[in-house]
Protein backbone atom coordinates (compact mmCIF):
# COMPACT_ATOMS: atom_id res chain seq x y z
CA UNK A 1 0.00 0.00 0.00
CA UNK A 2 1.40 3.72 -0.56
CA UNK A 3 0.43 6.42 1.19
CA UNK A 4 -1.68 8.46 -0.41
CA UNK A 5 -1.32 12.57 0.02
CA UNK A 6 -4.00 15.14 -0.72
CA UNK A 7 -2.38 18.41 -1.16
CA UNK A 8 -4.14 21.69 -2.29
CA UNK A 9 -3.49 23.17 -5.59
CA UNK A 10 -0.39 25.42 -4.90
CA UNK A 11 2.38 25.81 -6.90
CA UNK A 12 4.41 23.59 -3.79
CA UNK A 13 1.97 20.94 -4.90
CA UNK A 14 2.30 21.44 -8.80
CA UNK A 15 6.36 21.23 -8.11
CA UNK A 16 5.82 17.72 -6.28
CA UNK A 17 3.71 16.47 -8.57
CA UNK A 18 6.23 17.25 -11.59
CA UNK A 19 9.18 15.52 -9.07
CA UNK A 20 6.86 12.41 -8.67
CA UNK A 21 5.92 12.21 -11.96
CA UNK A 22 9.86 12.90 -13.11
CA UNK A 23 10.20 9.96 -11.27
CA UNK A 24 8.01 7.77 -13.04
CA UNK A 25 4.60 7.48 -10.60
CA UNK A 26 1.57 8.77 -11.17
CA UNK A 27 -0.16 11.55 -9.85
CA UNK A 28 -4.03 12.55 -9.89
CA UNK A 29 -5.10 16.06 -11.04
CA UNK A 30 -8.05 17.98 -12.05
CA UNK A 31 -8.61 18.83 -15.63
CA UNK A 32 -11.64 20.80 -16.64
CA UNK A 33 -13.35 17.43 -17.19
CA UNK A 34 -12.63 14.76 -14.68
CA UNK A 35 -9.49 14.41 -12.59
CA UNK A 36 -7.47 13.08 -14.58
CA UNK A 37 -4.59 10.23 -13.24
CA UNK A 38 -1.33 11.67 -15.05
CA UNK A 39 2.27 9.97 -15.80
CA UNK A 40 5.08 11.08 -17.90
CA UNK A 41 4.20 9.77 -21.51
CA UNK A 42 7.82 9.43 -22.54
CA UNK A 43 8.25 7.15 -19.54
CA UNK A 44 6.84 3.39 -20.23
CA UNK A 45 7.11 2.19 -16.78
CA UNK A 46 5.65 5.57 -15.41
CA UNK A 47 2.44 4.76 -18.21
CA UNK A 48 2.70 0.84 -16.87
CA UNK A 49 1.85 2.73 -13.08
CA UNK A 50 -1.69 3.96 -14.37
CA UNK A 51 -2.74 0.64 -15.60
CA UNK A 52 -1.11 -0.60 -12.23
CA UNK A 53 -3.41 1.94 -10.09
CA UNK A 54 -6.36 1.43 -11.60
CA UNK A 55 -6.57 -1.77 -12.20
CA UNK A 56 -7.39 -1.71 -15.56
CA UNK A 57 -8.38 -4.69 -17.35
CA UNK A 58 -6.73 -4.07 -20.43
CA UNK A 59 -4.19 -2.22 -22.42
CA UNK A 60 -6.51 0.81 -24.09
CA UNK A 61 -4.76 3.96 -25.77
CA UNK A 62 -4.58 6.66 -23.51
CA UNK A 63 -5.17 10.26 -23.94
CA UNK A 64 -2.12 12.33 -23.76
CA UNK A 65 -2.21 16.32 -22.54
CA UNK A 66 0.26 18.79 -23.55
CA UNK A 67 0.32 22.65 -23.28
CA UNK A 68 -0.43 24.02 -26.59
CA UNK A 69 -0.72 23.16 -30.27
CA UNK A 70 2.45 23.15 -31.27
CA UNK A 71 3.80 20.76 -28.81
CA UNK A 72 1.37 18.24 -30.11
CA UNK A 73 2.46 18.93 -33.91
CA UNK A 74 5.64 17.68 -32.27
CA UNK A 75 3.97 14.04 -31.75
CA UNK A 76 1.19 13.99 -34.27
CA UNK A 77 0.47 14.76 -37.84
CA UNK A 78 -2.50 16.95 -38.08
CA UNK A 79 -4.46 17.62 -41.09
CA UNK A 80 -5.88 20.90 -42.33
CA UNK A 81 -9.52 19.61 -40.70
CA UNK A 82 -7.69 18.54 -37.45
CA UNK A 83 -5.71 21.79 -37.18
CA UNK A 84 -8.83 24.03 -37.78
CA UNK A 85 -10.62 22.17 -34.85
CA UNK A 86 -7.83 22.39 -32.41
CA UNK A 87 -7.45 26.03 -33.47
CA UNK A 88 -11.20 26.18 -32.40
CA UNK A 89 -11.48 24.40 -29.37
CA UNK A 90 -8.08 24.04 -27.58
CA UNK A 91 -7.61 24.69 -24.96
CA UNK A 92 -10.60 22.56 -23.90
CA UNK A 93 -12.17 19.14 -23.78
CA UNK A 94 -11.55 17.82 -26.98
CA UNK A 95 -9.32 14.89 -27.65
CA UNK A 96 -8.43 15.18 -32.00
CA UNK A 97 -6.65 11.09 -32.67
CA UNK A 98 -3.94 11.85 -34.69
CA UNK A 99 -1.32 9.83 -36.97
CA UNK A 100 1.85 9.49 -34.23
CA UNK A 101 4.75 10.95 -35.72
CA UNK A 102 7.60 8.62 -35.55
CA UNK A 103 10.62 9.62 -33.16
CA UNK A 104 7.78 11.29 -31.08
CA UNK A 105 9.53 9.83 -28.03
CA UNK A 106 5.78 8.67 -27.03
CA UNK A 107 6.14 5.10 -25.01
CA UNK A 108 4.33 2.38 -26.86
CA UNK A 109 2.42 1.51 -24.22
CA UNK A 110 0.51 4.94 -24.52
CA UNK A 111 -0.71 4.25 -28.09
CA UNK A 112 -1.31 0.20 -27.43
CA UNK A 113 1.33 -0.26 -30.21
CA UNK A 114 -0.82 1.74 -32.81
CA UNK A 115 0.33 4.14 -35.06
CA UNK A 116 -2.30 6.57 -34.12
CA UNK A 117 -2.21 9.37 -31.11
CA UNK A 118 -4.96 10.79 -28.91
CA UNK A 119 -3.93 14.19 -28.32
CA UNK A 120 -5.71 17.26 -26.01
CA UNK A 121 -4.91 20.72 -24.55
CA UNK A 122 -6.24 21.12 -21.39
CA UNK A 123 -8.19 24.71 -19.85
CA UNK A 124 -7.69 23.91 -16.57
CA UNK A 125 -4.65 25.72 -14.78
CA UNK A 126 -3.53 22.87 -12.60
CA UNK A 127 -2.68 20.40 -15.48
CA UNK A 128 -1.39 23.56 -17.45
CA UNK A 129 1.04 23.93 -14.54
CA UNK A 130 1.79 20.06 -14.26
CA UNK A 131 2.82 19.76 -17.65
CA UNK A 132 4.95 22.91 -17.97
CA UNK A 133 6.63 21.89 -14.60
CA UNK A 134 7.10 18.30 -15.50
CA UNK A 135 8.25 19.52 -19.30
CA UNK A 136 6.63 16.20 -20.61
CA UNK A 137 3.62 15.22 -22.10
CA UNK A 138 1.37 13.84 -20.06
CA UNK A 139 -0.84 10.78 -20.55
CA UNK A 140 -3.85 10.73 -18.16
CA UNK A 141 -6.70 8.56 -18.01
CA UNK A 142 -9.87 9.45 -15.34
CA UNK A 143 -8.28 8.71 -11.90
CA UNK A 144 -10.81 5.82 -10.85
CA UNK A 145 -10.58 2.04 -10.86
CA UNK A 146 -11.56 0.72 -13.94
CA UNK A 147 -15.27 0.14 -14.00
CA UNK A 148 -16.13 2.82 -10.90
CA UNK A 149 -17.73 6.29 -11.43
CA UNK A 150 -15.32 9.18 -12.90
CA UNK A 151 -13.79 11.32 -10.05
CA UNK A 152 -14.77 14.65 -10.41
CA UNK A 153 -13.68 15.84 -6.94
CA UNK A 154 -10.43 14.72 -5.12
CA UNK A 155 -12.31 12.61 -2.23
CA UNK A 156 -13.96 10.59 -5.36
CA UNK A 157 -10.04 9.74 -6.50
CA UNK A 158 -8.96 9.26 -2.59
CA UNK A 159 -12.27 7.00 -2.43
CA UNK A 160 -11.05 4.79 -5.37
CA UNK A 161 -7.06 5.03 -5.84
CA UNK A 162 -6.29 5.65 -1.91
CA UNK A 163 -3.00 3.63 -1.15
CA UNK A 164 -2.60 3.18 -4.58
CA UNK A 165 -1.21 6.52 -6.18
CA UNK A 166 1.28 8.78 -3.87
CA UNK A 167 -0.33 12.36 -4.43
CA UNK A 168 -3.63 14.17 -5.09
CA UNK A 169 -4.01 17.56 -5.84
CA UNK A 170 -7.15 19.10 -4.63
CA UNK A 171 -8.17 21.77 -7.15
CA UNK A 172 -12.01 21.22 -5.97
CA UNK A 173 -14.87 19.73 -8.08
CA UNK A 174 -14.53 19.99 -11.61
CA UNK A 175 -15.98 22.39 -14.68
CA UNK A 176 -17.50 19.78 -16.65
CA UNK A 177 -17.64 16.53 -14.71
CA UNK A 178 -17.60 14.57 -17.99
CA UNK A 179 -14.61 13.04 -20.17
CA UNK A 180 -13.74 14.91 -23.61
CA UNK A 181 -15.19 14.68 -26.83
CA UNK A 182 -13.31 12.60 -29.06
CA UNK A 183 -12.64 13.00 -32.64
CA UNK A 184 -10.14 10.85 -35.01
CA UNK A 185 -8.49 12.88 -37.78
CA UNK A 186 -6.68 10.02 -39.40
CA UNK A 187 -7.58 10.02 -43.42
CA UNK A 188 -10.86 9.99 -44.72
CA UNK A 189 -13.50 11.58 -43.23
CA UNK A 190 -13.35 12.85 -39.52
CA UNK A 191 -14.93 9.97 -37.11
CA UNK A 192 -16.59 10.90 -33.61
CA UNK A 193 -15.27 8.21 -31.81
CA UNK A 194 -16.50 9.73 -28.01
CA UNK A 195 -19.44 12.47 -27.63
CA UNK A 196 -18.32 14.96 -25.25
CA UNK A 197 -18.56 18.67 -23.94
CA UNK A 198 -17.58 19.67 -27.09
CA UNK A 199 -20.90 19.71 -29.88
CA UNK A 200 -18.76 18.71 -33.36
CA UNK A 201 -20.58 19.26 -36.63
CA UNK A 202 -23.26 17.39 -37.28
CA UNK A 203 -21.76 15.79 -40.33
CA UNK A 204 -19.62 13.72 -38.04
CA UNK A 205 -20.61 10.18 -38.08
CA UNK A 206 -20.30 8.39 -34.54
CA UNK A 207 -17.70 5.64 -34.64
CA UNK A 208 -17.55 2.38 -33.10
CA UNK A 209 -18.75 1.81 -30.18
CA UNK A 210 -15.61 2.89 -27.31
CA UNK A 211 -15.90 0.43 -24.50
CA UNK A 212 -13.82 2.50 -21.98
CA UNK A 213 -12.87 6.00 -22.20
CA UNK A 214 -9.49 7.20 -23.89
CA UNK A 215 -9.69 3.66 -25.75
CA UNK A 216 -9.99 3.70 -29.76
CA UNK A 217 -12.10 1.15 -31.56
CA UNK A 218 -9.23 -0.94 -32.69
CA UNK A 219 -6.15 -2.86 -31.63
CA UNK A 220 -2.54 -3.74 -32.04
CA UNK A 221 -1.74 -7.57 -33.03
CA UNK A 222 0.85 -8.84 -34.41
CA UNK A 223 0.68 -9.87 -38.33
CA UNK A 224 2.50 -13.43 -37.32
CA UNK A 225 0.76 -16.49 -35.34
CA UNK A 226 1.17 -16.16 -32.17
CA UNK A 227 1.19 -19.13 -29.11
CA UNK A 228 0.69 -18.21 -25.58
CA UNK A 229 2.06 -20.15 -22.45
CA UNK A 230 5.18 -21.14 -24.15
CA UNK A 231 8.28 -22.44 -22.09
CA UNK A 232 10.76 -22.87 -25.10
CA UNK A 233 10.23 -22.27 -28.76
CA UNK A 234 10.53 -24.35 -31.97
CA UNK A 235 12.92 -23.88 -34.24
CA UNK A 236 10.67 -21.21 -36.30
CA UNK A 237 9.19 -19.17 -33.65
CA UNK A 238 10.56 -15.55 -32.08
CA UNK A 239 10.10 -16.40 -28.14
CA UNK A 240 8.91 -13.24 -25.90
CA UNK A 241 10.46 -14.70 -22.44
CA UNK A 242 9.48 -13.62 -18.66
CA UNK A 243 10.97 -14.06 -15.39
CA UNK A 244 12.88 -17.78 -16.10
CA UNK A 245 11.85 -18.51 -19.83
CA UNK A 246 14.48 -16.16 -21.13
CA UNK A 247 13.66 -16.27 -24.82
CA UNK A 248 14.69 -14.39 -27.95
CA UNK A 249 13.69 -10.71 -25.78
CA UNK A 250 12.39 -11.04 -21.85
CA UNK A 251 9.26 -8.95 -21.02
CA UNK A 252 11.21 -8.91 -17.38
CA UNK A 253 13.87 -11.54 -16.69
CA UNK A 254 13.24 -10.48 -12.67
CA UNK A 255 9.32 -11.41 -13.46
CA UNK A 256 8.53 -7.48 -12.73
CA UNK A 257 4.83 -7.03 -14.14
CA UNK A 258 5.30 -3.67 -14.48
CA UNK A 259 8.10 -3.81 -16.33
CA UNK A 260 6.43 -6.45 -18.51
CA UNK A 261 3.57 -3.74 -19.59
CA UNK A 262 5.90 -1.18 -20.04
CA UNK A 263 7.94 -3.74 -22.44
CA UNK A 264 5.18 -5.51 -24.25
CA UNK A 265 4.29 -3.71 -27.35
CA UNK A 266 7.92 -2.70 -28.22
CA UNK A 267 8.67 -6.73 -27.64
CA UNK A 268 5.37 -7.58 -29.68
CA UNK A 269 6.59 -5.01 -32.87
CA UNK A 270 10.21 -6.87 -32.49
CA UNK A 271 8.79 -10.29 -32.88
CA UNK A 272 6.93 -9.39 -35.59
CA UNK A 273 9.59 -7.43 -37.45
CA UNK A 274 11.92 -10.23 -36.83
CA UNK A 275 12.58 -13.20 -39.63
CA UNK A 276 10.89 -15.82 -37.74
CA UNK A 277 7.23 -16.07 -39.29
CA UNK A 278 5.53 -17.15 -35.65
CA UNK A 279 5.73 -16.01 -32.33
CA UNK A 280 5.75 -17.67 -28.99
CA UNK A 281 4.88 -16.19 -25.53
CA UNK A 282 5.84 -16.97 -22.08
CA UNK A 283 3.73 -17.80 -19.30
CA UNK A 284 2.94 -14.18 -17.33
CA UNK A 285 0.78 -14.44 -13.95
CA UNK A 286 -2.69 -13.58 -14.50
CA UNK A 287 -2.91 -11.53 -11.80
CA UNK A 288 -2.67 -7.59 -11.09
CA UNK A 289 -0.86 -5.83 -14.32
CA UNK A 290 -0.34 -9.94 -15.74
CA UNK A 291 -4.02 -9.96 -16.07
CA UNK A 292 -4.21 -6.99 -18.77
CA UNK A 293 -1.09 -8.40 -20.02
CA UNK A 294 -2.68 -11.61 -20.83
CA UNK A 295 -5.76 -10.25 -21.68
CA UNK A 296 -4.36 -8.37 -24.49
CA UNK A 297 -1.76 -11.33 -25.55
CA UNK A 298 -5.43 -13.26 -26.49
CA UNK A 299 -6.98 -11.07 -28.30
CA UNK A 300 -3.68 -10.90 -30.39
CA UNK A 301 -3.43 -14.81 -30.35
CA UNK A 302 -7.22 -15.17 -31.60
CA UNK A 303 -6.92 -13.05 -34.50
CA UNK A 304 -4.62 -16.52 -36.42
Amino acid sequence: MTNTRVLPLTDDSIAEAARLILAGEPVAVPTETVYGLAADATNAEGVARIYDAKGRPAFNPLIVHVNNFDAAIRIGEFSNEAAALAEEHWPGPLTLVVPLRKNSGIASIVTAGLTTIGLRVPAHPAMQALIQAADRPLAAPSANASGSLSPTRAEHVLKSLGGRIPLIIDGGPTERGLESTIVAATGGPLRLLRPGPITVEAELELGDAVEAPGQLPSHYAPSKPLRLNATEASADEFLIGFGPVAGDANLSAVGDLVEAAARLFDLLHQADASSKPRIAVAPVPDDGLGAAINDRLRRAAVGH
